[in-house]
Parts: structure tokens; sequence; C-alpha cells
């Protein structure tokens, strides 16, 4: 899930990183290990860098991994610093050689890591903090169950005693805060087919910290701390802004996409949890017209917008070419606050050497001032909706950009300054 904490302009984050001043700080935050948020920051890292961003990977913690290692393959790494402790070698990253290439952009892995003894600070958010002072960006990944407030929470939840902890301010101080999220089946289905961890951790993980009770607590706990951090900024704005600033709920539908109903349920969701208004947009594009898309494809878009209905959504229908524009369109116009939309299927290297990017990073990048939740669908295969029993294949539900007939953005002036500037 992205959830994009802008600025007091409609910023996106490249455009904020080209600014002078202090470093910026976007955080993947997500409920446990391999729902994917190192894989989305590292994508992050690929885009930047088609833009002409000097981005390097501070440190990236594949843990045996195939694809989030291929990702690591052209970026710049900076070496990790060997150091002994206890007679074992182990690894870190160097901060001072971080610092000494004066990178625009540093990707770094699992911020509430604990450093080796005799390294500068104790903790890695310490080392970011210090990175941030030097004017240098950073991209970073965080567990929910890190987060100190939430210890006695998670402790009661799954009995597990979390040691490394980061204090709550650290993710309050982002300027960008993107939840990736996955649903518990689908997270326990990529554990088991050695996805997140070697063979030999597996059992021991699904029948301690990877119980599907667990993990549904701390997934709800990720959502409730994404409503808390959208609330928090609103209430910092001014009074005279929040009345204007927008605040619905829209979430983006592909007559094609995995798990649409996996979308619709988190943005009822999170709807509920906010008491917003919420939309459910499906943009139909040339080749999914109806006399162009088998029956079948049919039948689970219809489902799709049945189910919107039933959970309460406001559906509309669109015909048009440009995904990302049109969609961002209605959502100025309507007063939308917060965009759910599913991950996209990563683009071969050729079309991202072509200057290519997805219609989920256009709305990420071009969103400005309104939160962007990325629902993590990677893997899943599209099933069925409402009354649609069938389950079919299919890219990455990617909305659909609306045609013309989407209005005119009506100019909200305070769009994206939904929170006080930070720094």
């Amino acid at each position: 899930n992205v959830i994009a904490m802008p600025e007091e302009r409609a910023d996106t984050f490249l455009r904020l990183i080209r600014r002078a001043g202090r470093g910026r700080l976007k955080v993947y935050l997500g409920y446990g290990a391999g729902v994917g948020k190192t894989y989305q920051m590292l994508l992050e890292g690929h885009r930047l860098k088609d833009e002409g961003i000097d981005v390097v990977v501070g440190l990236v913690e594949t843990h045996g991994r195939a694809e989030t290692a291929k990702l690591i393959e052209g970026l710049d790494v900076v070496p990790r610093r060997r150091q002994e402790y206890r007679g074992v070698v182990l690894e870190e990253m160097d901060l001072d050689a971080v610092l000494a290439r004066k990178p625009q952009v540093a990707l770094i892995d699992e911020l509430a890591h604990t450093n080796v003894p005799g390294n500068r600070n104790p903790k890695r958010y310490q080392d970011v903090q210090d990175i941030l002072a030097e004017g240098i960006h950073v991209i970073t990944t965080l567990n929910i169950q890190h987060l100190e407030s939430l210890y006695d929470m998670v402790e009661k939840a799954t009995h597990v005693k979390i040691r490394e902890r980061i204090p709550d301010t650290v993710l309050g101080e982002a300027d960008q805060l993107v939840n990736v999220d996955l649903t518990t089946e689908d997270l326990r289905k990529r554990l088991l087919e050695g996805k997140v961890y070697p063979p030999e951790r597996i059992q021991t993980a699904l029948e301690n910290f990877f119980k599907a009770a667990n993990l549904e607590k701390l997934r709800e706990l990720t959502l409730r701390e994404l409503a808390s951090q959208i609330d928090q900024r609103r209430r910092e704005t001014p009074e005279e802004e929040a009345v204007a600033a927008p605040d619905q709920i829209m979430v983006c539908l592909s007559s094609r996409g995995p798990r649409s109903e996996a979308l619709l349920r988190y943005a009822s969701r999170l709807a509920g949890k906010l008491n917003r208004n919420w939309y459910a947009v499906y943009v139909q594009t040339p080749s999914e017209e109806p006399t162009v898309i088998d029956a079948h494809t049919q039948r689970i878009l219809s489902g799709t917008l049945t189910l919107a209905k039933q959970l309460g959504a406001m559906v509309f229908t669109y015909k048009g070419e440009d995904i990302a524009d049109t969609l961002l369109r209605f959502a100025r116009e309507y007063r939308v606050g917060t965009i759910v939309v599913g991950s996209p299927t990563p683009l071969p290297a050729w079309k991202r050497w072509m200057g290519e990017c997805s219609t989920v990073d256009r709305l990420i990048h071009d969103a400005g001032g309104m939160t962007v939740v990325v629902l993590d669908t990677r893997e899943e295969a599209a099933a069925h909706v409402g009354p649609t029993p069938e389950r079919g294949g299919g890219e990455a539900p990617a909305a659909r950009t609306p045609e013309g007939t989407v209005p005119p953005a009506s100019g909200l002036p305070v769009l994206s300054r939904l929170i006080s500037p930070r720094g």
C-alpha cells in the first residue's frame, strides 16, 4: 500500500528529492516479512534511476529471495562494512561510505535493525537520521510490529516479544509512508513456496509467528496505524485548510486484475475506519470493449462491480485510454484523498529503459497530495467476486484511465496540503 504523506504543495516524491534542503524520508510499511516491501522499494529505485536520479543501495537484505536479488541488478551498491563480533564476521551498512558517496537517494532496508556493537550508532534508524541530515534522501522498509507503541499489543496478539523496536516519532516524521499489503492467505502461500524463508525455517515459521491468526492481527494493526497516520496528518492541518482538504477514498478496478475483491474489502474497511465515503472506479480501455473481451472476463467484471455496490461503494465506469491521467482527474474532481490500487506487474527492463512506467507508478508519483495505498497482488490469480464463481488469470489490477467524460479537475487550492510541512 502506498500512503504518500505530502508536503505543502502537490509535489511527488520525485519532485521532493529534487528540491534543495534536508533529506526526505519514504517508508515502505508492512505487517510481516514477505509482503513485498523490499521488492517495492527496489522497483522505486529503478524508476528513480530511470528519471536520472543518482540512486544507491545502502543496504538491502534479500534473505535468499531470487526475485529480490534480481532487482538489485542495475543499481549502484555501496559495499558493506565487515566487522568481527564475538568471533563471527558480520556485515553492516557502511554509513561512512554512504555519506562519502553522497547519492541523491539511498535505499536502506530494515529500518528497525540493531547494529553490531562498535558501529557509530546502535540502531539503523539513527544511521538513516544521520544520512537525512546530510541532505541525502532515504527510502526504507519497516514492519508494523517494530513500532514501540505497539509492543504490548503485538506481544498479546502473537505471544512473541519483539526485540528490535523504533520510536513512533521516526515513522511520524516520514514524508511519505507506503503500506505494502498482501492477504494473509497469500503470504502463507508465499512462505510455503519458499519465497519468504529458506526451507528449513518454513515449518517453524508457520507454527509460530506466521500463524494465520497472528498475521490477521498484525494486518489489522497495520490498517489501524495507516488510519491513525492519515488522521494525525489531518489534525495537524490548519482549520481553514482542513475544511477544503479532499478526504474521500477511491479504489481502482480492472476487469482482469487479480483479487479485485481484496481491493474492495480493503477500501471498505479503510473507509469504515476513517468514516469516509468511497468510490469504485473502472475505466474501460479499447482492449476491454464488450465486443473484445470474452464472456468469462465480462462475468468477472460484473461480479466485481456488484460486490463494490454491496460493500457500499459508489461505482463509476468510464471509457478511455490514458489510465492514470483519467483516474487522477476523477480523484481531484470528487475530492479523493486516498487511492487504493493493486500492485503492478513489473515492467521488463527494456521498457524501463524506454522510459515506460506502470499505471500504478504514475498514480503514486503524480498523485501529489493524495495518499496512494497499493495492495500487493503480484502473485494472485483473479478470484471470483460477488456471484461469479470462476477464477481467471490476468495482469495485476491496474485501473484503466477514464476518457474525457470525467469533468476537468476543479482546481482544489490545497489538494496536497493535508499536513504541515516537515522541516
